[in-house]
């Protein structure tokens, strides 16, 4: 309301007055009454109901996934996944960084191993090999130390260290492909005591429907921890798969490069 439409208002309550109309006098004034002050008490009450709605819809509203899950995996689900989890995460690092090409057969070990060998300066090359801590280090040191009795002694020295070498390897992959077996095997116990707790509810009660919550419960647990197995027995296997390959084709490849060291020991024929 304009400053103009006011004093206009307030020029007309006083003509009025002088008049003798009271009545007039008031009626007018009630109808002058700026229409802005009921629009602010208006929306005031409108943003009370809003704040209230806000409220009641926080206390009763929906948990969050994380929540959720936590609590339909209960703490012994929930403290085993867990545990396999962080488990998983350890050995697939440590494989990983045990299977890198340079901690199976370095390349400075191979350099400098064959120096020695063209120097002839077999003790040399010996303690080298003995010092390093490689697959191919283990491999050439049980050869050398045969070589003295013959070659084919030589080799099968170092076939056995080898395959000693390649169990080792494998025994601690083998880890990986227990956890991808055990994870699945854990959700499906969790699957079928939650849907033992759900009949169980059902069972025990006598009249109309059971409490749809308490239902939900059970039938949360065996769906969860069925997801959780399937998740950390997934990229477990597959893990376990990609790094046993890479392994093989490195123990393959340490043979070839040792026999190839250590072919200059081998007589030739006359």
């Amino acid at each position: 309301m304009t400053v103009a439409h006011h004093l206009a208002t307030l020029f007309s309550l006083r003509k009025l007055l002088h008049g003798g109309c009271l009545a007039a006098a008031v009626v007018a004034a009630c109808t002058a009454l700026p229409s802005h002050c009921f629009a602010q008490e208006e929306e005031q009450a409108v943003a009370e109901k809003d704040v209230v709605a806000a409220d009641s819809k926080s206390d009763g509203g929906e948990i969050s996934y994380l929540a959720w899950a936590t609590k339909s995996l209960g703490w012994f689900y929930g403290l085993v996944f867990l545990s396999l989890s962080f488990t998983l995460v350890s050995l697939f690092v440590m494989n990983l960084l045990t299977a890198r090409r340079e901690n199976v057969i370095p390349s400075a070990l191979v350099a400098e191993f064959e120096q020695h060998l063209e120097a002839n300066k077999m003790q040399e090359a010996y303690d080298l090999a003995r010092n390093d801590e490689s697959f191919l280090g283990h491999v050439l040191s049980a050869g050398l130390a045969k070589v003295s009795t013959g070659y084919n002694e030589a080799i099968e020295a170092m076939q056995e260290v080898g395959e000693e070498e390649n169990m080792r390897l494998e025994h601690r992959l083998s880890y990986l492909a227990l956890i991808g077996t055990l994870s699945p095997m854990i959700g499906l116990l969790g699957t079928v005591d939650g849907m033992i707790n759900s009949f169980k509810l059902i069972a025990n009660t006598a009249t109309g429907a059971p409490d749809p919550q308490a239902l939900a419960q059970g039938i949360s647990t065996a769906l969860f921890t069925t997801f959780i197995g399937l998740v950390l027995a997934i990229p477990a296997l597959a893990a376990y798969n990609l790094l046993r390959n890479r392994v093989s084709r490195l123990v393959l490849e340490v043979g070839i490069v040792s026999e190839g060291l250590m072919s200059r020991f081998q007589k030739k024929p006359t």
